[in-house]
């Protein structure tokens, strides 16, 4: 058994095999792209051989852990087996439709295999991984405040209902749509319901029209339709593309930074041991 271990830890750290494996992930990518104009008997033959291929990476790469705890600890293994064993569920065992879209979706995801082709690519993985608690609580702080501007939003910016204004102010508001429609054309008032409000200044952040929707709103100041000053319109639009724009997302961005600073530290420390460790062994 240690001879079997030892025969599959020195083919799973061998350059070539990673770089064969790299190579049928790439494979596999690609026809995944190709069925979806052409699935053929032929490339059902090819990805199944490409599914044994992986299965006996899988094998090697088990037999090769230091034990089945080491083995399940590493992430990238268990999104391995994963795809695999999904990749063996044959579409006649699944009951519906919907389930049987479910199933190839995810068997798509063997594309995402090509992630841990590059160190540098798996590092930054884990860099995101690592930032989820971060992000997590920077997504709330972004909620509180893109809520509380949409309180204000609505309070300051929401058309009247066309059905209960009068003759006089049903005219300005035709004249004020054809003016200043919204963008797009069919689109709610920006900032008729919370909800809306909150994607209006989601849409803000992205930079979408975000100047468009203030000389709107002086526009509909103009008509007599919202009686929010035209000062305070654009004080309340550059205020939040600033702090949305250059201060939420710098958090984000900041929290990444650090932790991809933290685990480059770590998986230099890793390497430095491996090569200790390696030396101690010719020794």
């Amino acid at each position: 058994m240690a001879s079997i271990k030892g025969i599959c830890r020195k083919i799973s750290t061998n350059k070539f095999f990673e770089l064969s494996i790299t190579c049928v992930i790439l494979i596999n990518s690609i026809l995944i792209g190709v069925e979806t104009y052409n699935n053929n008997e032929t490339i059902k033959l090819v990805q199944s051989i490409i599914l044994w291929i992986f299965t006996a990476e899988i094998i090697i790469r088990f037999i090769a852990a230091k034990d089945i705890v080491s083995f399940f600890k590493d992430g990238w293994n268990i999104f391995d087996l994963t795809l695999v064993v999904i990749g063996y569920i044959p579409e006649t065992f699944v009951a519906n439709a919907s389930a049987m879209m479910a199933l190839r979706v995810l068997r798509v995801f063997r594309v995402l295999r090509l992630l841990r082709a590059a160190k540098e690519i798996k590092l930054i993985i884990t860099v995101l991984v690592k930032s989820m608690t971060a992000m997590f609580y920077n997504v709330i702080l972004f909620l509180i405040f893109i809520y509380l501007f949409a309180i204000i939003g609505v309070g300051l910016f929401k058309l009247p209902n066309p059905e209960k204004l009068s003759k006089e102010q049903k005219e300005k508001y035709e004249l004020f749509i054809e003016k200043a429609p919204n963008a797009p054309s069919n689109s709610e008032d920006p900032f008729g319901t919370l909800g809306e409000a909150m994607f209006t200044l989601f849409r803000e952040l992205t930079g979408e029209d975000w100047t468009d929707i203030r000389y709107n709103h002086i526009t509909a100041y103009e008509y007599g339709l919202i009686k929010t000053s035209p000062a305070i319109i654009t004080t309340y639009h550059v205020l939040w593309f600033t702090l949305s724009a250059f201060l939420l997302l710098n958090l984000v961005t900041g929290a990444i930074i650090n932790n991809y600073q933290l685990a480059k530290e770590e998986q230099d420390e890793a390497r430095r041991q491996e090569k200790e460790l390696a030396k101690a062994n010719k020794s």
